[in-house]
């Protein structure tokens, strides 16, 4: 039940936003979980073979990150995991004894200590004596491992920490590094990519979400301080009970959480105005590193030539470099928008009319695209007070002035009409708009509803927005000839698009993987990425070298092993697994043999 490594690397994090509260009651087949697996059945671990490996280095690797590969100590972990199923007595709490019971703590090797839950257990209790803060209760310890909106189904954490403050999560990853027990951050559950899985050597979950406080508003300077489990809508909500004409412009899924907006890099419908979470809406952060010391990465200040950025450092690192638990949010001014809708004979003629429309300088707020299929299935889905025609679909969001409106409204109107343009619809009342937009709100519920019974898996593809028309036909043709039904929306100001691969079965489930698989190659190919807000998580760790590059994959490695040499912090995301000598299987951690670096490609 033990292996040794001498590693190179690993890691990963993500976050978004549904409290524990919302996963007991949460049905697995409600429309808004995108769930492929049944929350009711138990994981079983995946087995782990012993061995040893060394690591070698390219000579582009910095002496530095040398230096800290060849002095790395070998670790040993427990392939410790506590798998129960949420059918489980919840009264029945497991204690350190049971835990031993379970997985029997393995002889300390080297000068290291080894992975030991059993001690962090006790430690933990010690820490927060507080019965509410540190648990074992298995619905908790299966719910804390799931996203509401994920396509995969994550293993169960051992200790779920309820933490209040920055101090706390310092206490926990303190001990943490005293046991060598991984830490995988949660702070709402709305990611899509595995984000939130324990690693099988068993993990303490750090529950982010009770840090929600707004800590200071400052009007004046367009900005505000808040904590890491802060909902984006929330902010805003309270922004405008205020009275105070700022918003946060970044609007992924509804309930996800600051830390979790920051950790995936997130975007959403505003993203073509407003830009997304790597621009300079994040002014700086609090994070708690590996080593359990507190960095503030900056000031307040709008502007700074101070070195590097390091707030960037974390933002897309989704937790595998630092826990985020405060940050200092850039707010924009409060606009009046209003919507506008039209139609066109294909996917092509929309995205040229955009590219048309942007490279003219028009200020949209948003422009969304959706197929005929998605406008048929919105159709049929019963909850709009419109039928609409079915064809490829733009939405527009334009903002300011009514003059400004007009005038924008006009020359939209204007440039599109060659490109095939048909039955433009610009809302004449703010209830009209909101009616309008809530119809593109709604497409991935009505999708999930097309086909009863049926579950579906997003894709999140982004392109050079010329290219779109050339991905998005690809496919289509992908999806024919694999005979599965997907319904597409996105963002076709930014090239992202989201189609989401229904399936009612296992077999039907392996064509979407295998749907999803030549999408994303294609998105590469075409240069552009597999995810464009979602992140990487356990879905796309396979896609980083073709994507990025071996040199730029192998510097987030090296970064990584030196903020977190005992890859502590969310193992098993964000980077390429790697293969032991002489196994096939995928393995957690870092294991690199003599000759060269293998990846899954």
């Amino acid at each position: 039940m033990m292996f040794t490594i001498s590693r190179l690397v690993s890691v990963g994090l993500s976050a978004g936003g549904a409290s524990k509260a919302a996963w007991r009651s949460l049905n697995p087949v409600s429309s808004r979980c995108i769930n492929i697996h049944s929350l009711s059945r138990p994981i079983k671990p995946t087995s782990r073979r012993l061995y040893t490996t060394t690591v070698t280095g390219k000579p582009a690797i910095s002496a530095l990150a040398l230096a800290i590969i060849a002095g790395g100590a070998s670790i040993a972990l427990n392939a410790l995991v506590l798998f129960r199923s949420p059918d489980i007595d919840s009264s029945n709490a497991t204690t350190p004894e049971a835990i031993s019971d379970i997985v029997p703590t393995a002889p300390q090797i080297g000068p290291e200590p080894t992975c030991n839950l059993v001690k962090a257990l006790e430690d933990l209790r010690k820490e927060f004596p507080d019965s509410s803060v540190v648990s074992t209760d298995p619905d908790e310890l299966y719910a804390y491992a799931q996203s509401v909106y994920s396509q995969f189904v994550g293993s169960p954490h051992s200790i779920v920490v309820h933490v209040r403050s920055t101090e706390d999560v310092v206490n926990v990853v303190k001990i943490s590094k005293r046991y060598l027990v991984p830490i995988v951050p949660y702070s709402g559950g709305t990611s899509l990519e595995g984000n939130l899985s324990a690693p099988p050597s068993g993990s303490i979950c750090i529950d982010l979400s009770g840090l929600d406080k707004i800590i200071a508003i400052n009007e004046s300077d367009a900005d505000v301080v808040c904590q890491a489990g802060v909902t984006w809508n929330r902010l805003n909500e309270t922004l405008k009970e205020k009275g105070i004409p700022l918003f946060f412009p970044l609007d992924p899924g509804r309930d996800a959480t600051i830390g979790g907006m920051i950790s995936t890099g997130c975007s959403g419908t505003n993203a073509v105005r407003y830009g997304t979470a790597r621009g300079e809406w994040i002014l700086n952060a609090t994070v708690v590193l590996p080593s359990g010391e507190v960095i503030k990465t900056r000031q307040r200040a709008r502007k700074s030539s101070v070195g590097f950025d390091v707030t960037k450092l974390f933002i897309g690192a989704e937790g595998t470099l630092g826990i985020v638990t405060e940050a200092t949010l850039r707010l924009a001014p409060l606009l009046p928008t209003t919507v506008a809708v039209v139609q066109f004979p294909d996917i092509r003629h929309a995205t040229d009319a955009v590219c048309d429309i942007l490279n003219h300088g028009v200020a949209l707020q948003c422009v969304e695209i959706i197929d005929e299929l998605t406008i048929k299935v919105l159709n049929q889905y019963g909850v709009s007070a419109r039928n609409w025609p079915e064809k490829a679909t733009l939405f527009f969001k334009f903002q300011g002035s009514d003059d400004v409106i007009r005038d924008t409204s006009r020359f939209v109107e204007g440039m599109i009409a060659k490109h095939g343009a048909t039955d433009y619809q610009l809302a004449s009342s703010e209830e009209e708009s909101e009616d309008i937009w809530q119809d593109r709100r709604n497409a991935l519920f009505a999708c999930l509803a097309y086909r009863p019974g049926c579950k579906g898996w997003m894709t999140d593809v982004c392109v050079p927005v010329s290219r779109l028309p050339d991905l998005i036909s690809a496919a289509k043709q992908d999806f024919e000839e694999l005979g599965l039904v997907a319904p597409i929306a996105g963002h076709v100001g930014d090239g992202n698009f989201h189609a989401l691969v229904l399936y009612g079965d296992d077999a039907e489930l392996a064509l979407a993987k295998e749907a999803v698989s030549r999408i994303n190659r294609k998105a590469i190919e075409l240069e552009g990425t597999c995810t464009g807000e979602h992140g990487v998580g356990t879905g796309k760790r396979d896609y980083l070298v073709t994507e990025l590059g071996e040199g730029t994959v192998a510097l987030m490695r090296t970064i990584k092993q030196t903020l977190d040499p005992h890859n502590l912090f969310n193992p098993g995301k964000l980077y390429p697994d790697v293969l032991p000598p002489d196994t096939n299987a995928l393995i957690e951690g870092h294991a690199i043999p003599d000759s060269k670096l293998v990846t899954k490609s």
